[in-house]
């Protein structure tokens, strides 16, 4: 975690504070998909390994749940181009 000013940087990737976090749940988000879709913590390069367990902790907390009880963020995998000749070989290119 990184401290800028007052802020606590809670996603370092996407730069999301601690304030973000507790504002999104205070809007309505129970789950870290939720506040994920909020605030795009977890969203970054490192995909949520960083800071998905911290904003899970958060969520819990705020909520009255038991950590257990908060599902992780669903994993995606990312999105990137691939040339066709990855998957057939040169000859199909």
């Amino acid at each position: 975690m990184i401290v800028m000013g007052e802020e606590l940087i809670i996603c370092r990737c996407q730069e999301v504070t601690e304030k973000e976090i507790l504002d999104a749940i205070a809007d309505g988000a129970t789950t870290v998909d939720g506040v994920k879709r909020r605030t795009r913590a977890c969203m970054g390069l490192c995909q949520g390994k960083t800071c998905g367990r911290l904003v899970q902790s958060m969520v819990a907390r705020q909520t009255g749940q038991n950590p257990a009880d908060v599902p992780p963020q669903k994993s995606r995998m990312p999105a990137r181009p691939v040339k066709i000749g990855t998957f057939g070989g040169p000859e199909d290119v």
